[in-house]
């Protein structure tokens, strides 16, 4: 397989608009759109490397997440958002480009995540993080451990946080120990976003003879963490019917 066939291979997750992503890495000058030759140039490095992968499934992800990079990036180009110009694309002495040390990270990343819903945010943040100059490696792949603890609800609950001036949260309650198993284990989601310090505020302590106060979704706030997480993986362009889904498992109507 070549790096052009591995993206085209996306399509059952990214759709028929791997074809054109493969067109615009592979083909530029047949594109109807383009992004810039760097970031090409990268994602060509890296799907040509990962062409040889051998289980299916993995190349559906690993295309999908490169034809994702370029939906975003794309999109960004359009939008005037200029590559970082830092050294994010230069050969370094005796190692290669940060960029496609990242790339192949992130792609790694992809390729392993079974909940396909995922792989999709994972693409959009290596054009975030071309475009970001203010976020080094080191902090991305910070934010890349965290992003791969979360599963694909968590997300859903991080976005639906993120874009709360937008779009107002539920102010009912939520219940500490709900009895259905699908309200309790997406409560159980909320608390270990508290506590992986993404949402604030943390986790209650209870005291013995103290009563605490009802923790609703429109209390809670991204910390700066969960601001990096959400910024890096382009949680506003998240779907709404994922929100939806995720406070409806809460149990919660949507205010």
């Amino acid at each position: 397989m070549t790096g052009r066939a591995l993206v085209e291979a996306g399509s059952p997750v990214a759709g028929s608009m791997s074809r054109a992503a493969a067109t615009v890495v592979f083909e530029p000058e047949a594109a109807v759109v383009q992004v810039d030759a760097r970031f090409a140039a990268c994602l060509r490095a890296v799907a040509g490397e990962a062409a040889a992968l051998s289980v299916p499934r993995e190349r559906v992800r690993t295309g999908a997440a490169l034809a994702f990079a370029v939906e975003y990036a794309a999109t960004l180009q359009r939008n005037g958002r200029a590559v970082r110009s830092d050294g994010w694309f230069e050969p370094r002495p005796g190692s290669r480009p940060v960029a496609e040390e990242v790339t192949e990270t992130v792609v790694a990343a992809a390729r392993c995540s079974t909940d396909e819903r995922r792989v999709r945010h994972l693409g959009y943040l290596l054009a975030e993080a071309a475009v970001s100059s203010d976020v080094d490696a080191e902090l991305l792949g910070r934010a890349l451990r965290m992003a791969e603890s979360l599963s694909s609800r968590q997300l859903a609950l991080l976005a639906g946080v993120g874009r709360r001036d937008r779009v107002p949260l539920p102010m009912a309650p939520l219940e500490d120990e709900p009895r259905a198993w699908t309200a309790w284990g997406a409560r159980e989601d909320v608390a270990d976003l508290q506590r992986a310090g993404l949402l604030d505020p943390p986790v209650a302590q209870h005291r013995p003879g103290s009563v605490l106060p009802r923790l609703r979704m429109a209390d809670l706030r991204l910390t700066r963490r969960g601001v990096l997480v959400h910024r890096l993986l382009v949680l506003d362009l998240l779907h709404d019917d994922a929100v939806t889904a995720a406070l409806a498992d809460l149990g919660l109507p949507r205010s």
